[in-house]
């Protein structure tokens, strides 16, 4: 799943007027696409957590401290959808070597919430794909 959406990132993040907010209040593909990125990247830094130390609390992430910091809106829309092919190449990589007991190794955010590997990817799942449909008002559920 994280592959196939990688893929499908790719057409909005080339098209032109990806820079381009459709609102005011809304994300232009190219600050969504940012982010995916980074959750990716996040997500392979805290898979790594988990299967390196016993039950870490991951560094707390402000998504939108980050956007307005790393400046999403004036990054190069090819440049991140190369970024966001490679981390998510990397991530589900990752995802696909686990084996047995690695499944169920915890991990909890600084919220509070706590994860099991298997419900850390489940709950991934969702950011992407929901930004994909923010972005092109097309589910995929690949």
């Amino acid at each position: 799943m994280i592959r196939a959406n990688a893929a499908a990132w790719q057409a909005p993040l080339t098209a032109p007027g990806a820079a381009r907010r459709p609102r005011p209040d809304k994300w232009s593909p190219l600050e969504y696409g940012c982010h995916v990125r980074d959750v990716f990247t996040l997500y392979d830094y805290r898979l790594g957590l988990m299967l390196t130390e016993d039950d870490p609390l991951y560094p707390n992430w402000n998504q939108d401290e980050t956007a307005v910091a790393d400046r999403y809106d004036t990054q190069d829309p090819a440049a991140v959808a190369g970024e966001l092919a490679g981390a998510a190449e990397t991530l589900a990589a990752r995802f696909s070597a686990l084996t047995g007991d690695q499944w169920t190794r915890p991990g909890r955010r600084s919220d509070g919430a706590r994860f099991t590997v298997e419900t850390f990817a489940r709950y991934l799942v969702h950011d992407p794909v929901h930004h994909l449909y923010d972005v092109t008002g097309l589910p995929h559920s690949r």
